[in-house]
């Protein structure tokens, strides 16, 4: 399936900035089972300075200045991406997660790719013991990892409630967890978390799902958000394997990588710093729209 994806993020500012500084992770890349075709960014105001690099863990990182004086910063990206994706391997082909635990920690290399660095606590990830021994409960001893981790996916999305007004970006993985409640970043960090409390490489995913209205209803347009999700490290024999607690399913075509990295801090879409306001109001509207529809 080929995707045309528009991301629009506008802020409104309460008085005049006179100098921004930004850095977008907004362009997704090829990968397995992806493939880019076009990507452009619309700014407005027109920045003075633009560069693309790619950061440590290999996603597009943008970085940009405005030096002209605004009231309002408008950042749009469109892609276009074709996803078709090998399906995951049957759970029980993949070995026992206790090996997968220690072939993890006896890792060698320290490329971006490598489970070492998806071991430990990050900054909205840290080490929390509650949400290990949730996990636990879905890891008996010598099951496969990837049957363990789909049930613990399964779990997060019977015993958590989707609220997007129960928590923000900066809410606390333990408040979250003890609230049952949340959204798709919660569910992600709260599946990382636990599977790293039981020593299993796990990452963080950022990108777009498509969604589906109901029959006989039109698609309404930036109804689409940005999405997360988890990968989880399944040996070297399958590497990662991407899992959304928020619909319990396993990651498949309808699904377009943007980033990845340890937590959201690794892959926030806008960041950056400003000069002249301390107020703003920020909007951000997706569509996700198949560049061919599929035969019903």
């Amino acid at each position: 399936m080929i995707y045309e994806v528009r991301h629009v993020t506008t802020y409104a500012y309460g008085s005049t900035v006179t100098f921004s500084h930004c850095l977008l992770r907004l362009l997704p890349k090829d990968g397995p089972g992806q493939t880019v075709f076009v990507t452009d960014l619309l700014i407005d105001p027109a920045p003075a300075r633009i560069e693309e690099r790619l950061c440590f863990f290999g996603n597009r990182l943008t970085s940009l200045t405005i030096e002209t004086a605004h009231r309002a910063l408008r950042v749009e990206a469109r892609s276009s991406v074709e996803v078709r994706r090998d399906p995951p391997p049957a759970e029980n082909l993949t070995r026992a997660w206790e090996d997968i635990r220690e072939e993890a920690f006896d890792t060698s290399t320290l490329a971006p790719d490598s489970p070492a660095h998806f071991l430990h606590p990050s900054r909205f990830v840290p080490a929390f013991e509650p949400a290990a021994i949730y996990a636990k409960e879905s890891f008996g001893r010598a099951r496969p990892v990837l049957a363990g981790a789909a049930e613990l996916m399964s779990r997060i999305r019977a015993d958590f409630r989707y609220d997007p007004k129960a928590t923000i970006i900066s809410t606390p993985l333990s408040e979250a967890f003890e609230k049952r409640h949340g959204v798709c970043q919660d569910f992600a960090h709260i599946m990382i978390a636990g599977l790293r409390g039981i020593g299993l490489p796990a990452a963080y995913i950022s990108g777009y799902i498509r969604t589906i209205p109901p029959p006989g209803q039109p698609r309404l347009e930036g109804a689409d958000a940005m999405h997360a999700w988890v990968a989880v490290w399944c040996g070297e024999e399958w590497g990662w394997i991407g899992l959304d607690p928020t619909n319990d399913m396993m990651i498949g075509d309808d699904h377009i990588v943007l980033a990845k990295g340890r937590d959201y801090a690794d892959i926030s879409p806008v960041a950056g710093i400003i000069l002249g306001s301390r107020e703003q109001d920020v909007d951000v509207s997706v569509d996700v729209v198949p560049q061919v529809q599929e035969e019903a």
